[in-house]
C-alpha cells in the first residue's frame, strides 16, 4: 500500500511541475501582452500584440501555479486520507485533470475572442471551454464531496 501511494504522489509531483512550467510559459504570453510585441532579448523581436486580455493572461498564468501548486499539497496529503490507494488514485487521477481542464480552459480566453466559457453556446472555442470547467467542477465536486465525508463523518474505521 506504502509503495503505491508513493506512486500516486510522485504522479502528482510531476503533474503540478509540468502545470508551472505551463504557468511559466503562460507568462511569457502574459509579458508579451504586455509588452505589444514578442521579445526575447536578444535573440528574438517580432512587432505582434498578442490576443486577449490583461485579466485573461493573468488568469492563465495563475491557473497553472495554483493547480501545479494545489497537486503538490494533494500529494503530501494523500498518507492522510483514510482510502485505500486505489482511491487515493483516482482522486489523484480526478486533482490531475481538474487542474489540466482549468488551465487549459482558461487559455482558450487568452487566445480566442469571446471563449470565456461562463455559459454554453456562442464560438465553438467557447462550448469548448465551458465543458471542460463543466466536467472539472463536477469531478471536484466529487472528490471534495468524498474527502470530507469520510474524513469527518466516516473515517473512524482506517482506510477503504
Amino acid at each position: 500500500m506504502e509503495h503505491e501511494i508513493k506512486d500516486t504522489q510522485r504522479l502528482l509531483v510531476g503533474s503540478g511541475a509540468l502545470l508551472l512550467l505551463f504557468a511559466g510559459l503562460a507568462g511569457f504570453g502574459f509579458l508579451f501582452f504586455l509588452l505589444g510585441k514578442i521579445e526575447l532579448w536578444p535573440f528574438l523581436y517580432i512587432e505582434y500584440q498578442m490576443p486577449g486580455s490583461l485579466k485573461a493572461w493573468r488568469m492563465t498564468h495563475l491557473e497553472g501555479v495554483i493547480n501545479g501548486l494545489i497537486q503538490w499539497i494533494f500529494a503530501l496529503m494523500l498518507p492522510l486520507l483514510p482510502f485505500a490507494a486505489k482511491t487515493l488514485r483516482r482522486m489523484s487521477l480526478g486533482f490531475i485533470s481538474i487542474g489540466w481542464l482549468f488551465t487549459v480552459a482558461s487559455l482558450f480566453d487568452a487566445i480566442f475572442p469571446n471563449s470565456r466559457g461562463l455559459a454554453f453556446g456562442g464560438e465553438i472555442t467557447n462550448t469548448i471551454a465551458f465543458l471542460m470547467f463543466y466536467f472539472g467542477i463536477l469531478v471536484l465536486i466529487v472528490i471534495l464531496i468524498a474527502i470530507a465525508w469520510r474524513t469527518l463523518v466516516g473515517g473512524r474505521g482506517g482506510r477503504g
